[in-house]
């Protein structure tokens, strides 16, 4: 066991509030989908990783190192694709259409690889070659959380109503769909961005230390602090204080009830699922200075954001809180004191908890 000083104990206690807030923004989302959907979503460490490329992209094009108009022709290439499909279904049905579509791009494929070189599928799926960008400000983060809370919103309300409304209530159905979804966004994200690892600029100002006392105190990790708040409350505000999150309690507490009275549980579900990885989105921006962004790791992650949901219980915000500053300084006081056993520090109280309270500490039923 290791002997910290009380100047470690204060930069540790920081550094775990610091991880406790990604984490926070990591699970909120994780749990608020359990508790409204009862769907464990596998895919959403992946999000987090994928909204973190997506930042890093955004960054790349505002600056100049890369361009827009791959995604411009990407846009196109698929509206176009929607179209074709769209007018086929008219005439011959969805499925004659679906195939006839897939046949045809499967001709224009081989006839532009032989005759011309080009490779077709990449304008639905461009590569897009990435750099380091030295420098960024809090501009530049602001609408890079932005940009990557659309797209993200966007894909997980087509992944809900498209993929995970058709199994209903099949749990193992709608587990298998997101580990599906979760190795798709991994393998994706290497295809378009490459395997190279990045680590983002703290944005300026927020790229400096506070001195106080001798100990130094990053104001990053500040920033992510206040972020992690910020979302807090306007959850909590939003669930508890307005008629979105009325709905949003009467669908978990009775569905049945709930659809018997006129609200569209459909809407409700998909809107959590959007919101879900929205804050998903949020966490995996903001982290790509704290954790940097790299293929494998949303799988390294995701264990950490299980332990924050089990340890809290599965669909409490309250939960989520609590559960990530367990984890967040369990994880970090136990690397400091026992780095044999750093693992054995963060998964065996959990396993207590849920010995003693299996719901978790939060947790319903």
């Amino acid at each position: 066991m290791n002997s910290l000083s009380f100047s470690n104990v204060i930069e540790l206690a920081f550094n775990s509030l610091s991880y406790a807030a990604l984490l926070f923004l990591l699970a909120s989302g994780l749990s608020l989908i359990f508790g409204v959907m009862r769907i464990v979503n596998l895919a959403h460490a992946a999000i987090f990783l994928f909204a973190g490329y997506i930042a890093l992209e955004f960054y790349n094009i505002i600056y100049g190192a890369a361009s827009i108009m791959p995604r411009l022709l990407q846009a196109l290439a698929w509206a176009a694709l929607y179209l074709a499909w769209r007018g086929l279904s008219k005439i011959s049905g969805e499925g004659r259409a679906t195939l006839g579509v897939l046949g045809a791009y499967i001709i224009i494929e081989i006839l532009s690889s032989a005759l011309w070189g080009f490779k077709f599928y990449e304008l639905f799926f461009p590569v897009i070659k990435l750099q380091k960008i030295d420098k960024v400000s809090f501009l530049a983060l602001s609408a890079a959380i932005a940009s990557a809370v659309i797209v993200v919103s966007l894909g997980g309300m087509l992944i809900e109503r498209v993929f995970l409304r058709r199994f209903g209530q099949d749990t193992l159905a709608q587990v298998l769909v997101t580990i599906g979804f979760a190795f798709i966004l991994q393998d994706g994200s290497l295809y378009t961005w490459g395997g190279d690892n990045f680590i983002f600029e703290e944005p300026w100002p927020f790229n400096s230390s506070a001195v106080i006392g001798g100990i130094s105190f990053p104001l990053y990790r500040l920033l992510m602090i206040i972020i992690a708040v910020l979302v807090g409350i306007t959850l909590l505000f939003c669930i508890d204080r307005t008629r979105l999150g009325a709905i949003m309690r009467a669908t978990v507490d009775d569905p049945e009830m709930a659809r018997g009275i006129g609200i569209n549980t459909n809407i409700v579900s998909m809107s959590i699922f959007a919101i879900g990885a929205l804050l998903a989105a949020i966490g995996g921006v903001v982290g790509g200075a704290f954790f940097g962004v790299y293929p494998g790791l949303d799988f390294e992650i995701l264990p950490y954001a299980f332990a924050v949901v089990i340890i809290g219980g599965l669909g409490s915000l309250a939960g989520a809180v609590v559960g990530s500053l367990v984890v967040g300084f369990m994880e970090n006081f136990g690397t400091a004191l026992f780095p044999e056993l750093s693992y054995f520090a963060l998964f065996a109280p959990m396993a207590i908890i849920l010995a003693i309270k299996p719901t978790g500490l939060f947790g319903k039923g």
